[in-house]
């Protein structure tokens, strides 16, 4: 994709994370952007098309950022937290509408997030643990293909009002109270003494 209209479909990515996506039309977006429509449609068919070409360059953007981590990080606990907190910061930018927006009315771009979600994401996971267990920081008898859809489906709950009402909990309070308790639950001797020394340090600092 060229990097002008990847500028542009991240200029337009702010928009619908800041106001929803539904209730922002194409006249809405050229002003904001300070363009015509014309020029809008010059890149993207219609706004279904929109939609789905910045679902696209977002989880292209977020799996590179996954990658980086992970070969930076100096352990597997070292990259969970570094990607954890990267996914907490780009939540955190999402107007609470965007998902039902994309689910009810851009069904393609949601299957192209499903799609991510499932396979880049659990095999991401999956990596993670294996990593772990080489360097002797996660236990050695994890499963591999069951801890990592149970996580999806932590992350997924962390999202229903029902169980977690936004009137008492914060998602970002929920969120890391559950990546803790997998960290917890994945990490040995050896790695729980890290992670408690890791989550000390941002404590202090």
């Amino acid at each position: 994709m060229e990097e002008k209209k990847l500028e542009l479909i991240e200029q337009i990515s702010k928009v619908f994370m800041h106001y929803g996506i539904k209730s922002v039309t194409m006249d809405d977006l050229a002003n904001r952007l300070g363009i015509s429509k014309k020029t809008l449609y010059v890149h993207f068919k219609d706004k279904k098309d929109m939609v789905r070409q910045m679902v696209i360059a977002k989880t292209q953007r977020d799996a590179a950022f996954c990658m980086t981590a992970k070969e930076e990080s100096e352990n597997a606990i070292a990259a969970f937290l570094t990607i954890t907190s990267y996914v907490l910061k780009k939540i955190r930018e999402v107007h609470p509408s965007v998902f039902f927006d994309m689910q009810k009315y851009h069904n393609d771009a949601w299957q192209i997030l499903e799609e991510h979600r499932v396979v880049f994401i659990q095999q991401l996971l999956k990596d993670n643990m294996v990593r772990g267990m080489k360097e002797g920081i996660y236990r050695d008898d994890l499963n591999l293909e069951i801890m990592p859809r149970l996580f999806i489906g932590r992350f997924d709950r962390a999202f229903d009002p029902k169980t977690f009402p936004p009137t008492e909990f914060s998602f970002e309070e929920v969120f890391n109270e559950m990546l803790i308790f997998h960290l917890r639950g994945l990490a040995n001797e050896k790695g729980l003494k890290y992670l408690q020394e890791r989550l000390n340090k941002e404590v202090n600092d």
